[in-house]
């Protein structure tokens, strides 16, 4: 009607047009890139840090020498914490982002269904009723507890006939993890033996974690990481609300159903090899998000690269810091993790999903 051609609707588009799409396509390619990067970097720098520096040259030729003295430093010691600071904080970064999306609470955090207070009861209970302090037995108990934790969480949850929205979750969550976390302080505070074994693991840390027996938990992981790929397009669909969610037909308790079990099995997974780590799950889907964007195609792999990049380099300022003795990772996130929710509080994100 108004005599524009096809071409000349062409002619009229800016000049740089063309050129800021391309940015676009490519923005999150080299977002990756930066990731994939960073996590061989943070992989490299954990295996040369420590209370001895060794140098790159040096660490390739104890990698490939492990029978001398140094290459038992490190493949007895950097090269565990650094294969699990990398399978924990991928974990945890996908875990924090799946629940943040269920939730659309940019503050949520994995350890809201009980998973970590669950893992917490049965360590406690472990050494308090069976006298185990075994690693083995430890890594055991913990996957059991958290994931019955998070079993319970649902139960109530479905009770109510609530579990295709997130508040009853959260609520039933928040309600078990303070009775597990009642008794376990009982446990805690009636057994001397049990105080100084639970004092060391609840910390959270890679230090004196081994290889060995860590096949369930990867196991799980892996079973995790599949559930969480399965709930990617429910999670696209949720971010645009309940209500269009359905309307696009989407089944809001499949959805919650397939989330709560991606979770659950990569905190306890997690939990399991290192005790509690938190604010993992919290800051790596924040820095992800600014990096690739909100789409969770593309959100969850990076919150996992973020998370192990993370979790390894503040690993190695425990190491760095700590004088004599190490700091464990646990408390430099603890501190990095409280600096990033107090940015986020402070710049108005709360519904920012």
């Amino acid at each position: 009607m108004l005599g524009v051609s096809a071409t000349g609707i062409a002619a009229a588009r800016p000049v740089g047009a063309p050129g800021k799409g391309r940015y676009r396509r490519s923005g999150p390619v080299l977002a990756f890139a930066i990731l994939g990067a960073g996590v061989l970097i943070a992989a490299v720098v954990s295996l040369m840090l420590g209370s001895n520096l060794i140098d790159p040259v040096s660490v390739v030729g104890r990698l490939v020498d492990p029978a001398s003295d140094a290459g038992a430093i490190v493949w007895g010691s950097r090269v565990p914490r650094t294969v699990l600071g990398l399978l924990v904080g991928f974990c945890l970064g996908i875990a924090g982002a799946v629940m943040q999306g269920q939730t659309r609470n940019p503050l949520a955090d994995p350890g809201i269904f009980g998973v970590s207070a669950g893992a917490s009861l049965a360590v406690v209970g472990g050494i308090y009723v069976l006298g185990t302090t075994s690693v083995l037995a430890t890594l055991w108990l913990a996957l059991a507890g958290a994931v019955v934790a998070s079993i319970l969480v649902f139960a109530i949850a479905a009770i109510g006939r609530g579990i295709a929205s997130p508040v009853p979750l959260a609520i039933a969550g928040y309600a078990v993890s303070s009775l597990l976390i009642a008794v376990t302080s009982y446990f805690v505070l009636a057994n001397e033996t049990t105080l100084a074994a639970y004092r060391i693991w609840v910390v959270g840390a890679l230090s004196s974690r081994q290889l060995a027996g860590t096949e369930p938990v990867v196991a799980f992981a892996v079973v995790g990481l599949i559930f969480a790929a399965a709930n990617v397009r429910s999670l696209n669909s949720l971010s645009l609300g309940t209500e269009l969610a359905q309307g696009l037909g989407e089944s809001l308790l499949r959805a919650r159903l397939v989330g709560l079990a991606a979770i659950t099995l990569l905190t306890a997974s997690a939990v399991a090899v290192t005790g509690p780590i938190g604010f993992v799950g919290l800051t790596a889907p924040h820095i992800a998000r600014a990096l690739v964007g909100g789409d969770h195609y593309r959100l969850l792999p990076a919150s996992g690269l973020v998370g192990a990049v993370v979790l390894l380099l503040c690993d190695v300022v425990g190491r760095m810091i700590g004088g004599t003795s190490e700091v464990p990772s646990g408390v430099v996130l603890t501190v990095l993790g409280g600096i990033v929710f107090i940015v986020i509080v402070r710049r108005g994100r709360m519904a920012a999903l």
